[in-house]
């Protein structure tokens, strides 16, 4: 039961970000794009593995951002300049998980797109 009840949680938490969040609803479209584009150029189990990875990484990076962030603002509604680097620094770390996660795609795909450009 109380593993049930850790999954339902985990799903609240998916859900709010969907709700609530923006930047989680862009990654979940680039998400839905990067697994059609997979699927299209039917990527290598090596590939997938990054694809996966990449994803997984910057969406959880995204919830811990914003779990981050919702606390920081039940400390304090005022602006206090460590708030400000915590939630500076969250939102950093979401950057770099998703600039480095484009760079595995630009390596994965841009290839793939060069080469079916070729055939016409």
């Amino acid at each position: 039961m109380k593993l049930v009840r850790s999954f339902i949680y985990a799903g609240n938490g998916i859900k709010y970000c969907f709700k609530n969040e923006p930047n989680f609803r862009i990654h979940l479209l680039a998400i839905i794009v990067v697994i059609i584009m997979s699927c299209f150029f039917r990527i290598s189990s090596t590939e997938w593995f990054f694809v996966i990875g990449c994803c997984t990484i910057v969406t959880s990076v995204e919830m811990l951002n914003t779990a981050m962030e919702k606390m920081c603002d039940l400390i304090s509604k005022e602006s206090h300049p460590l708030i400000k680097v915590a939630k500076d620094a969250g939102a950093g770390a979401v950057l770099i998980c998703a600039a480095g996660s484009a760079l595995i795609g630009v390596i994965i795909f841009l290839p793939k797109i060069i080469h079916l450009l070729k055939l016409f």
